[in-house]
């Protein structure tokens, strides 16, 4: 199943399922005309609502440097376990959102990445177990603001600002993301990120196994498995577009003030 959140018309934020045309029920994740958004026996044009952010998270832990490709752009060393930050809620953004950035920065990147959604509270929970867990898997775009990055520790102004977090349009359940997904960024339609969910280091289940250790993850808690090589600039006015083989496609333009 593929689940959707959207707010209709009226102002109501309903759920529903985002299916595939086959005679009668519509809508395609892809690029091009949406079809419609199915809740129920209603139908809505995806013209017609504001597609949200597909869960609610009370954090976001994100992983970095977890393909070795992207790890030799960034001149690191793979490393020897997860890399683990945090993005708190006021990054989350959704679908079809212009994103502002921070003004004033030499670089801020793209980061195409893979992310889970977390289904049932859990903690301490091992890798043979992990996917019991898991909701579904979204798209996320790992903004990064490399000018404070580089300079700080924490990477709070690198990587908390607002919208530093766009998420969706949807989550998938399981079965529908490949093992070897393929995981793109492409900025104003030119290709930028092409990798494969199999190239992680650490994967779904040792990544859930290494964060229980330490913390809590609550029903809506994203996962953001880390990016691959092709990391780079944007500009005011740019399209991103992140696509997830089995997923679909999470488009967001840019503002820079």
């Amino acid at each position: 199943m593929k689940r959707v959140r959207f707010r209709d018309s009226a102002g109501n934020v309903r759920g529903g399922r985002w299916t595939v045309e086959d005679g009668e029920e519509v809508v395609t994740a892809a690029a091009g005309p949406y079809g419609r958004i199915s809740f129920g026996d209603e139908t809505f044009a995806p013209d017609d609502v504001d597609i949200l952010p597909p869960c609610e998270p009370t954090k976001i832990v994100c992983v970095g440097l977890n393909y070795a490709d992207h790890a030799a752009e960034q001149d690191k060393e793979v490393p020897d376990r997860p890399l683990l930050f945090l993005k708190p809620p006021n990054t989350v953004t959704s679908h079809n959102q212009e994103v502002t950035l921070p003004s004033g920065k030499e670089r801020i990147d793209h980061e195409a990445e893979l992310a889970v959604v977390i289904g049932e509270r859990c903690k301490g929970v091992s890798a043979d177990a992990a996917m019991d867990y898991v909701s579904g898997f979204t798209c996320l775009n790992d903004l990064s603001n490399r000018d404070d990055q580089r300079v700080e520790q924490n990477w709070v102004r690198g990587k908390a600002f607002d919208d530093a977090a766009p998420i969706g349009p949807l989550v998938a359940t399981p079965e529908h993301v490949p093992e070897d997904a393929t995981i793109e960024c492409r900025v104003n339609g030119e290709l930028r990120q092409q990798s494969s969910r199999d190239q992680f280091i650490f994967s779904v289940p040792e990544l859930i196994e290494e964060i229980t250790t330490y913390m809590t993850l609550e029903p809506g808690d994203v996962i953001s498995t880390g990016t691959p090589a092709g990391v780079g600039p944007l500009a005011d006015g740019d399209e991103v577009e992140v696509e997830i083989e089995g997923i679909g496609t999470l488009r967001n333009t840019v503002h820079i003030p």
